[in-house]
């Protein structure tokens, strides 16, 4: 019996299919390439690897959304080449960058960065179709991974001995890590509003943001990573003294209301 032939729109679909997981392949391979380059003590190549798996962390899902081609496989695929771009080569790139001379101390900070990266990505896949997409629950492993990036680049723009600093690289890694795991809520960026709805000043306010990264980019992403990672916790703190406020308002009425 002769086969069929598939159509055009059969070997489209297929192809289209492929793609969103070359993008997750160049995610691992960036991220295999930050962990050689942390062996041989480019730090900074390293760093710069990171962000560059992170764009293609953003682009891979992106596509495989607006070509409808999201499947089981391409998110468990995902999930590992997260888990070695921005769970294990930023933990080893700091460890050998800053907390080598700390001993065990070091090496277990780093080591805390990566499971708790890989306990954060387990949660999200659970809670996919759960959770509203338009915040995550606690930091995601991508943003903590270029926050240790911008960290390494901004102290080599200002030439900063990293050897005094090794105590607050060692903070620094304890608390991503517990604001990976924890149930601190991060804005997404996925809310259609934001792309359809955009005035001139907004534009103006981009291009503005675009230049400042072109002209000190060390500077600014340290800037950005560290304005996001602190988004969290500040926003916590504003909803909840909100909440509060408006419970004692009420009580407040009750008890100065005067009966006729």
């Amino acid at each position: 019996m002769r086969k069929r032939k598939n159509t055009n729109g059969e070997r489209l679909r297929r192809g289209i299919y492929i793609l969103p997981n070359i993008f997750t392949s160049l995610n691992v391979f960036f991220g295999f390439y930050a962990v050689i380059a942390s062996v041989n003590g480019n730090f900074v190549a390293a760093a710069y690897a990171i962000y560059i798996a992170a764009v293609f962390d953003l682009l891979d899902g992106k596509i495989a959304r607006a070509t409808n081609t999201t499947s089981k496989f391409g998110i468990e695929y995902d999930s590992l080449a997260d888990l070695i771009s921005f769970g294990l080569a930023p933990g080893l790139m700091m460890y050998l960058w800053a907390l080598k001379p700390m001993g065990r101390i070091g090496w277990l900070a780093a080591f805390l960065f990566m499971v708790c990266g890989a306990l954060r990505l387990a949660r999200f896949n659970t809670q996919t179709g759960k959770v509203s997409s338009e915040h995550f629950v606690g930091l995601p492993i991508p943003a903590a991974a270029c926050m240790t990036a911008a960290t390494v680049l901004l102290w080599h723009r200002l030439d900063f001995s990293v050897e005094s600093h090794k105590f607050v690289m060692l903070a620094m890694l304890y608390i991503i890590a517990f604001l990976m795991v924890s149930n601190i809520r991060y804005n997404s960026f996925k809310k259609a509003e934001l792309f359809r709805k955009m005035n001139f000043n907004v534009l103006v306010a981009a291009i503005l943001v675009l230049i400042f990264i072109a002209a000190q980019p060390s500077i600014a992403l340290f800037f950005f990573g560290l304005s996001y990672v602190l988004s969290g916790p500040l926003t916590t703190v504003w909803r909840l003294k909100k909440l509060k406020s408006v419970k004692v308002e009420p009580h407040k009425a009750e008890k100065h209301r005067t009966i006729p």
